[in-house]
């Protein structure tokens, strides 16, 4: 995992040899060469930026697909919403966007959707490779119309973390309209458990493992990350340090 993300950089850095003038700009470099942002321009200047994740052969599935970060949200909606089927659940498409949505469970299950058998790599250094299948995000957010300006996608969750804060993440258009970035509503063709994130989950397969936000609420389209949470885009970017950009 962290082997492929450094020869990325290491790739980079040969492309980069003969920029001597960029380079020789302090302001250039500190933006450039911080480690999130030296990635996130390593990634996106050499692929593709629709560049495709690998996918695997159905004999590949792991026997197992542990639950990474929360397990249960135990809430009281969460726990309402669970014995009902989810059939209140509802997930909520808003902010920067011409038209507000509401979408159920069954409304999501009916509009086409993306299958796709790919590798989760965590942070913490296991991997699992699961089948998903959801709605691609892009279908969403082309619904609801994105307004200009638009610039990132915050995905809000039922879930609270430990100081009782909700969890978070985002990503920006390129990632919200990549092919496989998705909005999973099963896993090894059942519906998501409970653990890896029912009824709704994030997949954006080109990221590292917290990026793929579980147990959907909300889909937020905003101009600036600044206004959420802390303004580093994430829970854990807010709170631990983790970089926004998780590319792998």
């Amino acid at each position: 995992m962290m082997i492929a993300r450094r020869a990325l950089l290491l790739g980079a850095t040969a492309t980069l040899a003969g920029c001597d003038r960029l380079a020789a700009n302090a302001r250039f470099r500190d933006v450039l060469f911080s480690a999130e942002n030296f990635h996130k321009w390593a990634q996106r200047s050499l692929m593709a930026r629709d560049a495709l994740a690998t996918e695997y052969r159905p004999d590949q599935i792991s026997p197992i697909f542990r639950a990474n970060g929360t397990a249960n949200p135990n809430t009281p909606d969460y726990k309402a919403w669970w014995r009902g089927g989810f059939a209140d659940w509802r997930l909520r498409v808003d902010g920067h966007v011409a038209r507000n949505l509401s979408l159920s469970l069954s409304q999501l299950r009916t509009l086409p959707h993306r299958e796709q058998i790919t590798r989760h790599d965590c942070v913490e250094g296991w991997s699992a490779i699961g089948k998903w299948r959801g709605v691609p995000l892009k279908t969403v957010l082309e619904a609801a119309g994105l307004r200009p300006g638009a610039r990132y996608i915050v995905l809000h969750c039922a879930d609270r973390m430990g100081n009782g804060q909700p969890y978070y993440e985002s990503i920006d258009l390129v990632d919200a309209f990549h092919p496989q970035t998705i909005l999973a509503f099963a896993l090894n063709d059942r519906p998501l458990s409970v653990a890896n994130g029912a009824p709704l989950r994030l997949r954006v397969e080109r990221h590292l493992g917290y990026k793929q936000a579980k147990y959907l609420t909300r889909i937020e389209a905003v101009e600036s990350l600044s206004t959420i949470g802390r303004g580093k885009g994430g829970y854990w970017e807010d709170h631990a340090g983790y970089d926004w950009y998780a590319g792998i």
